[in-house]
């Protein structure tokens, strides 16, 4: 049986607390942490209270306690100076010495009405296909994919006469979800249905794992969003994702 939404709030009706709204926890309220406590494990590198993925798969990152002024610290740690982090939730407040570089107004939605189907033009993508995944992405921009990005799930492309033009694929991977992402089509074979159909097969894989898809996009991505929604995703919270720098190392430091 596939996890459903869980319900961001709830209210508690006892005690001196009576009426009080509290946030209770939900998997997908840090995706990111529970991929990589999770399915991407092995992908994860950790200090203390910080999590990320390797810089050359992707620029997420997590803290345990954003709160705690270690975790900031572990994270600047494992980056090193004047790194590009990137976290995903609600707005960080991060120590006075980093620097929030930008903050994208994001929505993050669930697939539980998606229908699955497989499409027999779509081959599953490897390690030989990065260059050509790279170049589809520089055209299409549908969001950061570094050159070891294929190693977070199972991407899907279409080619015509040879060639790359459309490609979806699965990026985190917390307990009982996948990300869809990646989702993007070369603008000469556009409007074809090219990626509501890789969608579709993507997540006939993830469905078939006994898992629920979910994605990200852009708020201001609205012919995105109604695409989702015409395929069955539905809308669960709004997030900011958060591009930081690290601290700059101290002046006089020797260099790494």
């Amino acid at each position: 049986m596939r996890p459903g939404p869980a319900a961001p709030l709830s209210r508690t009706r006892h005690g001196s607390g009576e009426g009080r709204v509290i946030r209770t926890s939900h998997v997908l309220d840090d995706p990111i942490l529970a991929a990589l406590r999770g399915n991407h494990a092995h992908l994860a590198e950790t200090s203390g209270l910080a999590a990320r993925y390797p810089a050359d798969v992707s620029l997420f990152s997590a803290l345990a306690d954003r709160s705690d002024a270690r975790a900031w610290a572990d994270l600047a740690a494992m980056a090193g100076p004047s790194a590009t982090v990137v976290l995903a939730g609600d707005p960080p407040t991060p120590p006075p010495d980093w620097t929030i570089t930008a903050l994208l107004d994001g929505v993050q939605m669930i697939g539980a009405g998606v229908e699955p189907a497989s499409d027999p033009e779509a081959e599953v993508l490897g390690p030989a296909d990065v260059p050509e995944i790279l170049d589809l992405v520089a055209r299409t921009e549908p969001g950061p994919y570094l050159p070891r990005t294929i190693e977070m799930g199972r991407y899907l492309g279409i080619r015509r006469d040879g060639a790359l033009i459309a490609m979806a694929g699965e990026r985190m991977r917390p307990p009982g979800w996948t990300e869809v992402s990646a989702v993007c089509t070369d603008p000469a074979y556009r409007g074809q249905g090219l990626a509501g159909r890789l969608i579709r097969a993507v997540a006939e894989g993830i469905l078939a794992r006994g898992e629920t898809p979910f994605l990200h996009a852009a708020a201001s991505n609205t012919n995105a969003v109604r695409l989702y929604e015409k395929l069955g995703f539905t809308l669960r919270r709004q997030l900011t994702i958060a591009l930081m720098r690290t601290p700059d190392a101290p002046a006089g430091s020797a260099p790494a």
